[in-house]
């Protein structure tokens, strides 16, 4: 798998550094975004590793050596593998910490967020080129997942909403397969030249990655139909992963059977499956 290890320039005014983090396989780190000319917003230094925090400080750091300022750190989403570093990086740069409501909520006890960040909410940066951010909120993978666009460049930082490598998983207790379906359009609408994922290399063809992603749940989605369709009375997510993720690694299988659940709350909303306790069937 190819990981950036160093800063790297991925748009104008953003850079880019990859940070090791407990996150599921098959990826291994989570990218930090640092936007700005001057005034920096720092997206999700997500490492709980001291050695990749020291990373991340060091980063902002040579930055503000050469006189720009950093105002925030910025949170995706309430997720572990990608808030690991905040509290240090908030600690070390005596910063606030902002993020969606849900976020919020989420973190409560755990995080203190400082700044509610609402849908459509702008974050001017000033500096020799002024840039913003637009926090565009994106649930489905979690109810407080924030994306973050910039529009000269035309980057949007994607956070768990897709992923240069690997899928993203969409399951009963934090996400929503109906809202993720949904998210992914209005990303779609947003017409961005590149996606900034949190895990693996920037993505330069937003339309088709979209589309794809969107696609495959569908796909996955007629397969669960299917599935649905071959008992005659209530059937479990034992039952029902076999059939509906044939195609998948029984490795996998723990995380197919949560995106399976999360499939079945969707079509039921639609009126397509029936739940019966913890069993299932086909409407």
């Amino acid at each position: 798998m190819n990981v950036v290890l160093t800063p790297t320039d991925v748009a104008d005014g953003v850079s880019m550094l990859s940070l090791r983090t407990p996150t599921l396989p098959p990826a291994t780190h989570t990218n930090a975004y640092l936007i700005g000319t001057r005034e920096l917003v720092l997206v999700e230094p997500a490492s709980p590793y001291p050695e990749e925090i020291a990373q991340a400080t060091a980063w902002v750091e040579g930055r503000l050596a050469q006189g720009h300022t950093l105002r925030a750190v910025l949170l995706t989403h309430h997720h572990s593998d990608h808030i690991g570093g905040a509290e240090a990086v908030r600690s070390h740069f005596g910063v606030p910490i902002w993020a969606h409501d849900r976020t919020a909520e989420r973190l409560a006890n755990k995080i203190k967020i400082d700044r509610v960040l609402d849908d459509g909410e702008r974050i001017e940066l000033d500096g020799p080129v002024p840039m913003s951010l637009e926090a565009i909120h994106t649930p489905g993978h979690a109810p407080g997942h924030l994306c973050f666009y910039e529009p000269q460049s035309r980057s949007l930082i994607a956070g768990d909403m897709v992923a240069g490598v690997g899928t993203i998983l969409v399951e009963a207790v934090d996400g929503d397969m109906q809202l993720y379906l949904a998210s992914l359009a209005k990303m779609a609408e947003l017409d961005a030249a590149r996606l900034l994922p949190a895990h693996g290399l920037p993505i330069e063809d937003p339309a088709a990655r979209l589309a794809f992603y969107v696609q495959h749940r569908l796909g996955r989605e007629a397969k669960v139909v299917a599935a649905l369709g071959t008992f005659a009375a209530p059937a479990s997510l034992d039952e029902l992963v076999p059939i509906a993720y044939a195609d998948t690694a029984k490795q996998a299988w723990p995380f197919a059977r949560m995106a399976l659940e999360a499939h079945l709350i969707k079509l039921a909303r639609e009126g397509r499956a029936s739940q019966h306790g913890e069993r299932w069937l086909a409407a």
